[in-house]
């Protein structure tokens, strides 16, 4: 059994290169079965609920990644809050490849993903202002100020990964990323 989750995390993963760069609408069962190396038979198989249930293993996964890396290094209390921000900063540079990865939250949000997918959208967004949330807190702003950073900073790293791909320039994304760790730091 241990060789197949193994092999389903590829799947996913190669599944998450398709619907970054075509979205769901765009994303076809030919691409998809050719990114994993499987046929469309074995891809249902899998995915007995076809291209949604794709997208929604897709979603739970870079999820799971969210929260591991991200949100829980935010809201670590075992370190200082200052770490916590650069060990935020530090994963969500990498869960972005440095700004080369578009966001699957950005990826869903486009034609009929939005009807499909808008709770986990939503409950995604919710997660990343939680956690800066509690960053802001912990650096003892307001709570109405930690929300306005928060959200701020989801603004700004969304935005920055749109703007770094349409421009062709990483440098976007790392000054976004240096330009919150600013803000927190001199609150």
């Amino acid at each position: 059994m241990r060789p197949q989750k193994v092999l389903d995390k590829k799947i996913v993963e190669s599944l998450v290169d398709v619907f970054r760069s075509k979205g769901y609408d765009g994303a076809s069962l030919s691409e998809l079965a050719e990114k994993t190396g499987l046929k469309k038979a074995s891809l249902y198989h899998r995915f007995p609920d076809g291209k949604q249930g794709m997208a929604i293993a897709v979603m739970d996964y870079l999820g799971e990644r969210a929260e591991e890396k991200v949100f829980r290094a935010l809201q670590n209390e075992s370190v200082s809050p200052a770490k916590r921000l650069t060990n935020g900063l530090n994963n969500i540079r990498d869960t972005y490849t440095g700004g080369k990865d578009a966001c699957i939250l950005r990826a869903f949000s486009l034609g009929s993903g939005l009807d499909l997918f808008g709770e986990q959208i939503e409950r995604g967004m919710i997660q990343w202002v939680e956690a800066f949330k509690s960053l802001g807190q912990a650096l003892g702003l307001s709570d109405t100020l930690a929300q306005e950073y928060a959200i701020k900073s989801l603004l700004e790293i969304q935005g920055s990964l749109v703007v770094t791909k349409g421009l062709n320039d990483l440098n976007i994304f790392e000054k976004t990323l240096k330009d919150i760790e600013i803000r927190y730091m001199n609150k």
